[in-house]
Order: structure tokens, then C-alpha cells, then sequence
């Protein structure tokens, strides 16, 4: 689980993303609801993926499911419960792998501009500077700035998060067993 920030931050964030992209099979992405897991106004993703069958050119496209637009505001009136993932984990399928045949028919049915889930081929993500927060979907409920906490409160709980995500992909690449680079 990795906020936003970790998906398109460049330098050494760019560096572990291509890591991750090569080494392993990244084959999915889920964007969770805001603040669900960290501070309000914080988002945070789930990355699907599987170990390389290669040493590079592992990931051939990445999912990319939405369960944050036009979704309501979690907290302790409405609560994110597993009827909000039916859908998803109905997309996913039974296969840890997300080897799911469901993923290549829904390319032929529905509105991609509309639908939750999307796929993006390796060379789109490149094309995008590696960066991984992708959104396609017109969020009408995305929180209004004057219903956000004090910018210097956000700004504290926020400093913590990039190194904490940092560590994460550190301890990933360390058990694939790799360095970073640098």
C-alpha cells in the first residue's frame, strides 16, 4: 500500500518504479478512496504484482481499477465496507496472479472513458515518465480544499509519508532479493 505521491515522485521514486516494472509482473493497480488509510485528504494505492520470469521486460501492461472517483467520504458515519470491493474483487478473479480472462474481454465491452478499471500498456506508462498515478475518470466528488484539515497539519502528517513509502519499496526490492540503485 503506497500513497500517490510515491507513484510519481521522480529520482530515486522513478528509479524503483522501473525496478518494479522490469522485475517483476505489475499487473495491477487499485486506486483506494481518500483517506481511508492515512490522513484525510491522503491517497493510497495497492499494487498486484508477481515476481519476474525474466530479468527485465516483465511487466507487459498494468490494470488500473478506480475505487476512488465519485466515491462517497469514508469515516465513521459511512463506512468503506467489503460490498465496496464486490465489484473489484469480482474483476480480479479468484487467481492471485490477476491472471483473470475477464481482463481481456472487458477491453470489448463498456465505455473506457467511464469504466472503473482500465489497462495501460508498458510503453504508455513510459510515455508517461514511469509515473504510476493514472486517472482517467472525471471525479465529481473530489474534496473540496475548504473542507480539508489546517495546511500545516497536512503538511506534518505528509512528511512522513514519502520516507515511509521509500522503506516499503526498499523492503520489496530486498525480498526479490536486489539492491537499490541508484
Amino acid at each position: 500500500m503506497l500513497p500517490d505521491n510515491v507513484l510519481f515522485e521522480s529520482n530515486v521514486g522513478a528509479e524503483i518504479r522501473r525496478d518494479l516494472m522490469d522485475k517483476c509482473n505489475l499487473h495491477t493497480i487499485l486506486r483506494l478512496p481518500t483517506g481511508i488509510f492515512y490522513a484525510q485528504g491522503v491517497k493510497t494505492n495497492v499494487l498486484f504484482f508477481t515476481r519476474g520470469e525474466k530479468d527485465k521486460g516483465n511487466t507487459k501492461e498494468v490494470w488500473v481499477y478506480d475505487l476512488r472517483a465519485n466515491m462517497p467520504q469514508f469515516g465513521k458515519r459511512t463506512v468503506l465496507t467489503r460490498e465496496h470491493f464486490a465489484e473489484f474483487e469480482d474483476f480480479f478473479g479468484p487467481n492471485p496472479q490477476g491472471n483473470n480472462t475477464k481482463h481481456h474481454h472487458s477491453r470489448e465491452s463498456g465505455n473506457p472513458e467511464t469504466a472503473r478499471f482500465r489497462a495501460f500498456t508498458r510503453e504508455q506508462i513510459a510515455e508517461r515518465g514511469d509515473s504510476l498515478d493514472i486517472a482517467w475518470l472525471k471525479d465529481d466528488s473530489a474534496t473540496d480544499a475548504q473542507d480539508l484539515p489546517e495546511p500545516a497539519l497536512l503538511a506534518q502528517e505528509a512528511m512522513g509519508e514519502p520516507e515511509a513509502a521509500m522503506e516499503e519499496l526498499r523492503g520489496i526490492l530486498e525480498e526479490l532479493g536486489e539492491e537499490e540503485t541508484t
